[in-house]
């Protein structure tokens, strides 16, 4: 069974895109997505992994149970396996769904090193509303963005909406894993 409605893939090193979703991204579109759909709306955005949690078990899981992604794009999130996983791995159960659109692009930076197939999907620009901090909610720019969160929430509900029925063979990719880094002799 499907468990989130959203997914939200990001590079997770890059702590400005990770204060961003977690400060204004993430609550604004909770909050209007559940205001606008009958059904309660859960996002998947990985902060609420639990501490001793497996990390990537966690974001499988919720992948595979999520109907709809919505990558936070930067240059670097095409560089970054674990990104490129969920991208694909979104893209194949696409293919499987007959047409279905399900992953919803977002530019956070610099879309010019983009390659040309996330071009293709024609991602929302929101680039002028990408700043971190908390005290954006209180500058003017906030309610353009909020705005902005409106529409992505109208567009997003129609995806979700139209999800394939969840299936538990559904494909989900992982990036190989990094070897362990080999122990230094200590010098005497």
């Amino acid at each position: 069974m499907y468990e989130y409605d959203v997914f939200i893939s990001y590079r997770r090193t890059a702590s400005d895109i990770s204060d961003w979703i977690r400060h204004h991204f993430h609550p604004r579109l909770s909050e209007v997505l559940d205001n606008n759909l009958f059904d309660d709306v859960k996002i998947f955005f990985d902060d609420q992994v639990s501490t001793g949690a497996s990390w990537p078990d966690e974001l499988h899981s919720a992948l595979l149970r999520s109907r709809v992604l919505v990558p936070i794009c930067s240059p670097k999130y095409f560089r970054d396996e674990r990104c490129l996983a969920e991208w694909y791995s979104m893209a194949d159960r696409e293919a499987l769904g007959a047409g279905r659109r399900l992953i919803y692009p977002v530019i956070f930076c610099d879309s010019r090193h983009f390659p040309d197939w996330a071009h293709a999907r024609r991602p929302r620009d929101l680039q002028q509303w990408n700043h971190p901090f908390e005290h954006f909610q209180t500058a003017p720019a906030y309610l353009d963005f909020n705005q902005q969160i409106k529409q992505i929430a109208a567009e997003l509900e129609e995806l979700i909406e139209g999800a394939p029925e969840w299936r538990d063979d559904f494909p989900v990719r992982t990036p190989d894993p990094e070897p362990p880094t080999r122990a230094r002799r200590p010098r005497f």
